[in-house]
């Protein structure tokens, strides 16, 4: 019972990073329709901008200011990052094949992957002096390692923070009215343009933010972009274009990851965890193809 709690515990927190990532993934599929498939290298960007800019701030203050302001820059250079890729790459497809703009992102996803490398090399690299003390602390007899614990209260809050952002901004209810009915937030005078470029961008930043908080709990390198594509179960369980399935996808993803790999490790070595929300994916999709929250479609001949 201990193993379970502890196994159980851990995933809810790591899951609430996937949920955080997954928040961007879904909300560039409500506005534009568009599977973005390279959001794990966006994931891994942020970390290593906010590594960046740690190690340039934490020898002129304590270490978390130093934390606390890489992450508002890694929030405002995936801003930037985002209205600029949007405004390259994205707006000349406007119009075009959903499947056009999805290999796109495939390209996207290869060159990141490569700007990545050449600037910041393939060797894993960690945040020190580290962010979190390497002590746990005891929850009801369950240990809680602090970078977990505060990974999670800041996913928490970046959560709330995007949430509230949507449901009562006037940007964010414009992003709505575009994922529901383009040509009637159209007729309303609603940019497009602007909508697709501000979903992008709230979509680099979250992947930033769980770059981030990953980094600190397994260090940086080339496997972050594979984590990041973890929440691709997320999004299928939730629902494409619902932000509460992936809220609720991330967290389940999180507990099965976790408990597969402390009960299932043992019988089949050669990391189980990464493989088993795939698997979790295929049977889910055979039994609700639109996820527990995603709109179902309908065709009338």
């Amino acid at each position: 019972m201990e193993l379970f709690l502890q196994l159980l515990v851990t995933g809810v927190m790591l899951g609430s990073i996937y949920a955080l990532v997954a928040l961007g993934w879904v909300l560039i599929y409500k506005c534009s329709g568009v599977l973005n498939l390279a959001m794990g290298e966006l994931t891994m960007i942020g970390g290593y901008v906010c590594l960046s800019l740690y190690i340039r701030f934490q020898t002129m203050m304590s270490i978390e200011s130093a934390f606390l302001l890489s992450l508002l820059g890694t929030l405002f250079v995936g801003l930037c990052l985002g209205l600029i890729t949007e405004r390259l790459f994205l707006r000349k497809m406007i119009g075009e094949p959903i499947l056009a703009v999805i290999m796109v992102t495939v390209g996207l996803s290869f060159f990141f992957k490569g700007m990545v490398f050449i600037v910041w090399d393939t060797d894993t690299q960690v945040f020190l002096p580290r962010v979190f003390p390497i002590e746990p602390f005891e929850v009801w007899g369950v240990a809680i390692g602090q970078v977990y614990f505060w990974s999670f209260i800041a996913s928490i809050i970046l959560m709330v923070v995007f949430v509230s952002f949507f449901k009562y901004t006037r940007w964010g209810l414009s992003m709505q009215a575009c994922a529901d009915d383009e040509m009637a937030a159209l007729s309303l005078g609603v940019s497009a343009k602007f909508v697709y470029a501000l979903a992008w961008a709230i979509a680099f930043m979250a992947a930033g933010v769980g770059g981030t908080l990953l980094g600190n709990i397994n260090g940086l390198n080339y496997s972050v972009s594979l984590l990041g594509l973890l929440v691709l179960p997320v999004v299928v369980f939730g629902g494409l274009n619902s932000i509460p399935g992936a809220i609720v996808g991330g967290i389940v993803i999180g507990i099965l990851q976790n408990l597969s790999g402390g009960y299932l490790d043992q019988y089949f070595p050669g990391g189980i965890k990464e493989i088993a929300p795939f698997v979790f994916m295929v049977f889910f999709l055979l039994f609700k193809p639109f996820g527990l929250w995603g709109w179902e479609r309908i065709e009338r001949v």
